[in-house]
C-alpha cells in the first residue's frame, strides 16, 4: 500500500468514527465524554484531509486552498479512485 493509499484509508476509518459518533449523539445529546471523543476525531479528520490535499489533491472543496501547485486543481486532478489510490 502506498503512502497515498494509506492516508486515504485512514481518512475513511476516521470518517466512520465521526459518523458513528454523530449518530450516537443523536440519541445521547448530553454525553460530554462522547462529544469530546467526537471533537477529537473531527480534528483528526480535518488534519488528515488537509495533509492529503497538500500532498496529493483536495478531497473536499474546503481544502482546495491547500493545492500544492498554486492552481485550481479541483477540476484537473483525478479523484482517488481514478488515480489508483
Amino acid at each position: 500500500m502506498t503512502d497515498q493509499q494509506q492516508l486515504y484509508h485512514d481518512i475513511g476509518v476516521i470518517d466512520f468514527v465521526v459518523v458513528e459518533m454523530t449518530e450516537y449523539l443523536d440519541t445521547h445529546p448530553t454525553d460530554r465524554e462522547a462529544m469530546e471523543y467526537l471533537n477529537h476525531y473531527v480534528r483528526m479528520k480535518n488534519q488528515a484531509m488537509q495533509e492529503y490535499a497538500m500532498k496529493y489533491t483536495p478531497l473536499r472543496i474546503s481544502d482546495a486552498q491547500f493545492c500544492k501547485k498554486g492552481e485550481w486543481e479541483w477540476a484537473t486532478t483525478p479523484w482517488p479512485w481514478e488515480g489508483g489510490c
